[in-house]
């Protein structure tokens, strides 16, 4: 760097003190002008100024238009005129090595303060680790098309862990900020990043994740030789005119004067974090009256300093990171400068749910207990993409281990994990709507519910009633032809049946059983007279196949733990109508013995979680014959809560795996006779069937039906028989009848 340019970073850097601290503005101008460096006009303008500071200001803005140049020459008669200012604020050299100082230090404090995390139920003085929380999620560098929105919504378990693999393009071996700020295909990397996510996906986590790698030394991109964190909240409670670097100080050890030296010593290596732009209560639709800002230290409002820095009026050179909830993706690229990158969190697969189940268990029993139980479930597992959601499960988990809890039992229900997540969510990522919680959630709950009438997952903005702050919609554009749309959902299709269900439980009896009569018998309008109960309206109905997670919710949502979090949280009452009629229908399924159904009277039953209503339902069902189709693990789990509440059944008979199997082995000990079917089980997997049971109190008959009968198959099956006393009879099948004892 030239003599120039180390005089020129020398006043930027200290152009705060100089503005407060030159007495000689005339003398120092004197000599410009008379050296050919000021013009008249301005110079005439200098000396029309009535104070110092508003002398230096002005002259400012000659030596920022002129450049390296302007600003040596000034330097140079600074130093004749203010030699005592000078002597304070160092030579060129000594502010260099107060800066490197000054930034190991700023570097110390950032591993202190970040190393550390509070959660949403941390009490004061409580904190965990980052390193035990952060899982690095899933990133994808583009827009999504309107299409593989809808997939991603109405896609569960396995079909959606796929997708949120196959949509990541970011690479997942490299940190991070390796990935926002990677080159494109056309070799250009980003000046400026926008990290989109909803709320819970871990947009802030991550940016406190990227401030410690960088003050531990644990970033690969060496570029960056300072990084600065401005946090929206906190943004959002000055007042008052300050400078940009009086903003960033905020959120640092260090003074706004050594920012400043920071900034002006080498911009082109500074990456500034803007977390939570969404959360700011500037209005930046008219910002024709803000003062156009061109240095790092002149005072403004925030938002006036902020949009300076977001436009590149001030620090062109630098690097920005911002994260933001989609509701402010749109007014956010257009104030954004360029060359800007879109990209987006999209959470966990099932490989980062069970990292981040690693990391908080840390106790490999308790952490493979727990992950087990949930990805049994394939509606919270899918749910658990979003990390909030991973650390709600968790909590609720480790309570149930420390309370000494059976985790056999199964987890809260489905329903209470939801309600947890829309209380954190209305809690922590609100943005203060003025709206009560009540009035809220309905007005969700009724765009859910036309949603869940027309089949529709993605919604039109302007048919939005719903406040645009609602921590609970998210909102995306696309291209469709020559212009832009904008298009609002639900995080994912069970959250939009879940707020249909919290819409149903707040409407009248007569509206709810309107409502809910016309979707259980919607294929039986012309004989409704013939099966319409006046008491019970839905007894003899057969609810459409897409609303069916919406009864399992309103099941949950009648649980009695449930409707008391509801009332206490939320003043949301729950009228005890609503589980008398879902109750009678479940009531009458179950006579009627119609086994299509048992599935999913099952999940219902394991929803509401009352244990003397689930033996009184599963009275009817002696014999549970659910061979007729394979079990996936959350039929099984809901089997396993509705048979561990009856002690007496008779004949259980199922189609399954030999991992199903494992889930179900605590109730298949009291089941005196037990067929299980499956026509893809190999020899091993027979083995392991066989192997699985010697431990039970089987009193009565096991029967396995396989595809075929080998020689190898035959021998396991009788030697087991042979040591196997207790057991009075072993049957292996084929799908055609043949039958070996």
């Amino acid at each position: 760097m030239d003599q120039d340019s180390e005089c020129a970073r020398f006043v930027d850097a200290h152009w705060a003190t100089l503005v407060q601290k030159v007495i000689m503005v005339m003398p120092v101008a004197d000599e410009l002008w008379s050296g050919g460096m000021l013009q008249w006009e301005p110079y005439c303008k200098i000396r029309a100024a009535d104070t110092n500071q508003e002398k230096m200001r002005v002259l400012y803005e000659v030596l920022h238009s002129g450049g390296d140049k302007v600003k040596s020459a000034f330097y140079s008669q600074l130093e004749k005129q203010e030699p005592c200012l000078f002597r304070a604020l160092g030579t060129i050299a000594q502010t260099a090595e107060a800066l490197i100082e000054s930034l190991n230090k700023y570097k110390k404090w950032i591993q202190r303060e970040y190393e550390y995390v509070t959660e949403y139920n941390s009490l004061p003085g409580e904190y965990v680790l980052l390193s035990e929380r952060y899982t690095q999620p899933l990133i994808i560098m583009r827009h999504r098309e309107k299409r593989e929105r809808e997939e991603e919504m109405c896609a569960v378990g396995g079909s959606f862990q796929q997708l949120l693999i196959s949509r990541n393009n970011a690479d997942k071996d490299s940190s991070v900020l390796d990935a926002l700020f990677s080159a494109d295909n056309k070799g250009i990397s980003p000046r400026s990043v926008i990290l989109q996510g909803n709320s819970g996906i871990g947009k802030s986590f991550t940016a406190q994740k990227i401030m410690l790698d960088w003050a531990s030394g644990n970033l690969c991109r060496e570029e960056f030789d300072c990084l600065f964190h401005l946090k929206c909240k906190e943004l959002n409670l000055i007042s008052g005119e300050q400078s940009l670097a009086e903003l960033l100080s905020h959120n640092s050890n260090l003074t706004s004067d050594q920012i400043s030296q920071i900034l002006q010593k080498s911009p082109e290596k500074v990456l500034i974090l803007v977390d939570g732009f969404d959360e700011l209560r500037f209005a930046y639709s008219d910002t024709s009256n803000m003062p156009k800002l061109s240095h790092v230290s002149e005072k403004a409002p925030p938002e006036a300093s902020l949009k300076a820095l977001l436009r590149g009026y001030i620090l062109s050179e630098s690097f920005l990171l911002v994260t933001t909830r989609s509701t402010a993706t749109q007014i956010l690229g257009g104030l954004l400068r360029h060359p800007q990158r879109f990209t987006e969190i999209i959470g966990f697969s099932e490989k980062e749910v069970e990292e981040y189940f690693q990391r908080f268990f840390r106790d490999e029993e308790l952490f493979r207990k727990a992950f087990e139980c949930v990805k049994a479930n394939d509606t919270l597992i899918t749910a658990c993409s979003i990390p909030v959601i991973c650390w709600i499960v968790c909590t609720v988990m480790r309570e149930r281990f420390s309370d000494g809890a059976d985790v056999t039992s199964g987890l809260e229900t489905t329903t209470s994990i939801y309600v947890d997540f829309v209380s954190t969510l209305l809690e922590h990522h609100s943005q203060g709507s003025s709206q009560s919680v009540p009035i809220l959630l309905r007005s969700l709950g009724q765009l859910a519910e036309r949603g869940m009438m027309e089949k529709q997952v993605l919604f039109e903005e302007k048919r939005i009633l719903d406040p645009p702050g609602s921590p609970f919609l998210c909102k995306f554009l696309f291209k469709r032809r020559i212009h832009q749309e904008t298009m609002c959902s639900f995080m994912h299709l069970s959250f939009q049946e879940f707020f249909t269900a919290l819409y149903f439980i707040s409407l009248a009896e007569k509206d709810f059983l309107d409502k809910l009569t016309e979707r259980f018998h919607s294929q039986t309008q012309s004989y409704l007279a013939l099966y319409l109960d006046e008491k019970f309206p839905l007894k003899y109905g057969c609810p459409e196949p897409h609303f069916l997670p919406v009864i399992q919710f309103l099941c949950g949502l009648s649980n009695k733990e449930v409707i008391s979090s509801l009332e206490e949280r939320h003043n949301l009452s729950v009228s005890s109508f609503v589980q008398a009629q879902l109750e009678e229908w479940v009531l009458h399924v179950s006579a009627s013995r119609n086994f299509s159904f048992l599935p999913f009277i099952l999940h219902c039953l394991y929803e509401l979680h009352e244990k003397e209503f689930v033996q009184k339902a599963m009275e009817a069902w002696q014999e549970l014959d659910m061979s007729w189709n394979p079990l996936s693990r959350t039929d099984c789990w809901a089997l396993l809560y509705c048979l561990d509440c009856c002690p007496h059944f008779r004949n259980l008979k199922l189609n399954f795996a030999a991992e199903e199997l494992k889930m179900l082995q605590p109730v298949l000990c009291r089941t005196p006779e037990l067929e299980l079917n499956s026509s893809c089980l190999s020899d091993e997997s027979v083995l392991q069937v066989l192997n699985a049971l010697p431990k039970q109190k089987i009193v009565g008959g096991l029967q396995i039906v396989v595809k075929s009968i080998t020689a190898d198959t035959a021998h396991i099956h009788t030697d087991f028989l042979q040591s196997k006393g207790k057991w009075e009879e072993i049957s292996l099948r084929t799908d055609d009848g043949v039958t070996r004892e």
